[in-house]
């Protein structure tokens, strides 16, 4: 697959980055070169192989869920810029 200008322009702006001619030449050499990589992995028979869901061996890596920081709220509004009976106050959004 040919990688145009359009196609790096198009990548940037979902990514929402602003690219200088420069970073798009550079773009466009690491995307071929990425999908260059790909089509050689697709020449590659994998029919033997088991499919995997992490690279590397993983057991249960769950743990049970613990409460570990407690309910301390005046710790928690020490830096608060604005307080209110022990909420955050912040600027209205909606009218």
């Amino acid at each position: 697959m040919m990688i145009t200008d359009e196609t790096i322009d198009y990548v940037a702006a979902l990514a929402k980055l602003k690219l200088t001619t420069e970073e798009k030449e550079r773009a466009k050499v690491d995307l071929s070169n990425i999908l260059g990589y790909i089509d050689t992995m697709k020449e590659l028979d994998t029919e033997q192989m088991e499919p995997m869901s992490h690279a590397f061996p993983m057991k249960n890596v769950f743990r049970e869920d613990v409460v570990t920081n407690g309910n301390d709220r005046e710790h928690l509004l020490h830096n608060a810029p604005k307080k209110k009976d022990g909420t955050f106050m912040v600027p209205k959004t909606v009218e």
